[in-house]
């Protein structure tokens, strides 16, 4: 007598195999959701001052803005490569990393102020 998981194996391994990978992604993006969630949810992440490793990204959700807000901020239309930092976007367009974040955190605090 096989058991049921031989069973599945000998007889419909395509179906076991796509079974076994839908498992392992819903796994892994919970596990990726749950990191967020409580990393996001420290208030330690929040308002942090800008530093030139922090991504567009980064201080959206440190901020509690959209990506394309800052990325607006720090005017540019979309990052040119996949997780750029400050120094990178600032070394990139020819200016200062002081002067970019010190730009930024003018405008984010602007909005701060401006949010009702």
């Amino acid at each position: 007598m096989k058991s049921q998981i031989a069973h599945l194996w000998a007889d419909h391994k395509l179906l076991f195999l796509g079974f076994v990978v839908a498992v392992f992604l819903t796994v892994m993006f919970a596990v990726r959701m749950t990191v967020f969630l409580v990393y996001w949810s420290d208030p330690t992440h929040r308002y942090q001052p800008l530093e030139p490793w922090m991504t567009p990204r980064y201080i959206a959700n440190s901020y509690q803005v959209e990506t394309d807000a800052v990325l607006e901020m720090i005017g540019i239309d979309a990052p040119n490569r996949m997780h750029p930092t400050l120094d990178w976007i600032a070394r990139t367009n020819g200016r200062s990393t002081a002067a970019l974040i010190a730009d930024l955190t003018r405008q984010l605090d602007a909005r701060a102020i401006a949010k009702p």
